[in-house]
């Protein structure tokens, strides 16, 4: 009988969650004005295919999808917490200089194509040859993925 009734809370709960999670097409004007602001600033040759927001019971991020393929994603704050830039060139202003450093050092010529914050400790960078690099909240290189 106990299991039966973890089984359902278990079940319960999960049913909860994805009920609570609400993805649903906005306009750009609806987003966070720092947001908005990072877009005129760093992408705005690039024409908007989709401004989407998610919200949980939780917490509410923002997604801004562009036609070129390249991707934005917001946390609630509007504070970016990955680029992605696969068939365009990173905004280099976007790149903290320890990274940019780091990758013009070890990888010259390979070009960065995402770049996100895993929390507050940690950057994620996906360089277009296929290798992750990972740093600390200090930008010490921590993991190398190839």
């Amino acid at each position: 009988m106990k299991k039966i009734l973890i089984i359902m809370a278990c079940l319960l709960t999960m049913q909860i969650t994805a009920e609570a999670s609400n993805d649903k097409a906005i306009s750009f004007e609806k987003l966070p004005q720092q947001s908005q602001q990072l877009i005129k600033e760093h992408f705005a040759d690039q024409a908007i295919a989709l401004v989407k927001m998610d919200t949980d019971i939780f917490d509410t991020m923002y997604e801004v999808i562009f036609t070129n393929g390249n991707k934005i994603e917001f946390d609630r704050k509007g504070v970016w917490q990955e680029i992605q830039c696969k068939n365009t060139q990173f905004p280099e202003q976007l790149i903290p200089q320890p990274i940019k450093e780091y990758v013009n050092k070890n990888y010259s010529g390979i070009k960065i194509v995402k770049l996100e914050k895993e929390d507050l400790s940690r950057h994620e960078v996906d360089l277009a040859n296929g290798i992750n690099l990972e740093f600390d909240s200090n930008f010490n290189i921590i993991d190398i993925d190839f």
